[in-house]
């Protein structure tokens, strides 16, 4: 019997994280613009990314991309993001593994010397990732910014706190866990993700965010605890819970362009200052703000992140007539 559905992938992971990146099998996925055809792919395809993300196939904290056909002439390639709540705007860590699958694929020529430019469309806005021979990876994402420094908010079981509040590609409100009674290292990741779910639960119902070029991209997409660093002698220690109490196994690339726009706003980082970032799984990340940008009215800057990603398989995925429970499920 034929297989009614298949899709092929190419499974990578940025330090820890899965990248699960869809090469066949995905139907067209219209749209004039990219935000257009992430809320096409929302409406209309959900049931597809359930099915890749969620169990049997995946987990809680997979990762996906979708390639999608590019509307800026400058972009090498486009992407969609999918995770276990939905659609990201800007992901760091997909990047990177973007970056080197799309020259050893031989998607994007490599160049004869030196590092291979790759341009890659996000539905945050293009974003340019050039790739060493030895497989490295740096990235260029949009204008970053600090949308609000030492913000208030009421949170259950902690009173009132205080954070920021980055852009990277998306918002995050970023804190060190000791403000919530916890510590990086020490605590437990399930404490870390019951009070990372309530600071994003409660930023969200406290704080209305805004973007200055879609209303699609102010949404709060997660937070980050902090161990109180910098990154400037020894990598800051962090982890991201983001989308629904999702946890992120790199340091976080997005999240590592907002830290970097934060500091930039309190001028602990300057111009060209090399910053560093690790998760969890001992993964680091290397930040840098190159220079100001302007983002509508906040004043931002251009980051730079670099780390590394590393393929894991293939796959190819299919879903038999009459397999309801292989749609895709959650438990917990």
């Amino acid at each position: 019997m034929a297989d009614p559905l298949a899709i092929e992938t190419v499974e990578m992971h940025t330090g820890g994280e899965p990248v699960r990146l869809v090469l066949k099998g995905y139907p067209p996925i219209p749209g004039d613009t990219i935000l257009a055809k992430r809320r096409y792919a929302r409406e209309r395809l959900d049931h597809l990314r359930k099915m890749l993300i969620f169990e049997p196939r995946g987990h809680f904290d997979m990762y996906g991309v979708i390639p999608v056909e590019p509307d800026l002439p400058e972009a090498d390639l486009a992407v969609l993001f999918m995770h276990n709540e939905g659609y990201s705007t800007m992901c760091g860590h997909a990047v990177i593994a973007l970056g080197r699958w799309a020259v050893e694929s031989g998607r994007v020529k490599r160049a004869a010397t030196g590092e291979t430019p790759v341009n890659i469309q996000c539905p945050c806005g293009l974003v340019r990732a050039w790739v060493a021979a030895d497989g490295a990876v740096r990235f260029e994402s949009v204008p970053a910014f600090a949308f609000a420094l030492d913000a208030h908010v009421e949170l259950p079981g902690s009173g009132r706190i205080a954070l920021d509040i980055g852009y990277g590609g998306a918002f995050y409100a970023v804190l060190p866990a000791e403000r919530v009674g916890l510590s990086l290292p020490g605590s437990s990741l399930r404490d870390l993700v019951d009070a990372a779910a309530r600071v994003t639960a409660a930023v969200k119902q406290q704080i209305a965010l805004s973007h200055p070029d879609d209303p699609d991209l102010a949404f709060l997409y997660g937070t980050i605890f902090t161990d109180g660093g910098d990154g400037a002698e020894k990598p800051s220690l962090n982890v991201c819970v983001f989308a629904e109490r999702e946890v992120d196994r790199s340091p976080t690339g997005s999240g590592v362009t907002a830290r970097m726009a934060l500091q930039a706003a309190r001028k602990t980082a300057g111009p060209g200052e090399l910053r560093r970032f690790q998760s969890l799984t001992g993964a680091v990340f290397t930040g840098r703000a190159l220079g100001r940008a302007q983002a509508g009215a906040f004043p931002a800057v251009r980051v730079e992140v670099g780390g590394r990603a590393h393929f894991s398989g293939t796959a190819r995925f299919s879903l038999e007539p009459g397999d309801e429970i292989g749609r895709g499920f959650l438990l917990g």
